[in-house]
């Protein structure tokens, strides 16, 4: 697997993921995390998706195909906490359902880590959808995050979690 930074130039493939997790997540009864409809045929999530792309945006790839994406920041979203330090944000982490169970998330988690060491940043966060049967939450806890705030995030209410570099 190699690791690349992104751009716009990934957008189409951002949003097939997107849109194939939303898909899956409906047939999970996992709806509440991101609805049920595809994401590229709302114009609202594809600007955010666009945003996403292009600041921030790592790629995994492994046999030339995308494998995960990541857009990591030192700003946090508007909705989670303030602190009082420096932070990296993880706003996105995504793979594709063909790559689950093969540790792409957990390798681009350990990549946030190293930037986060790289550039004197001692604290990392991230947040997840808090509904559901509670498996994002318990994944971020099996990566060694904690869990802080549950906070509202438009209209569902989000798990910030955070761990020490």
């Amino acid at each position: 697997m190699r690791l690349r930074q992104g751009g716009p130039a990934d957008l189409p493939a951002l949003l097939k993921t997107f849109d194939s997790t939303v898909e899956w997540l409906a047939t999970q009864g996992r709806a509440g995390q991101w609805g049920d409809r595809p994401w590229s045929h709302d114009p609202a999530r594809v600007a955010l998706v666009e945003g996403l792309a292009s600041d921030g945006l790592w790629v995994a790839e492994s046999g030339g195909e995308a494998a995960g994406f990541l857009t990591i920041r030192e700003q946090a979203p508007d909705f989670a906490p303030p602190v009082d330090e420096r932070e990296l944000y993880v706003r996105l982490l995504l793979v594709p359902r063909e790559y689950a169970g093969r540790d792409v998330g957990a390798r681009l988690l350990a990549f946030t880590l190293r930037q986060a060491r790289a550039a004197g940043i001692a604290l990392v966060r991230v947040d997840c959808w808090s509904g559901g049967d509670g498996a994002l939450v318990r994944y971020y806890e099996n990566q060694g995050f904690t869990p802080t705030e549950r906070v509202p995030a438009g209209d569902k209410e989000v798990q910030v979690l955070q761990q020490r570099v």
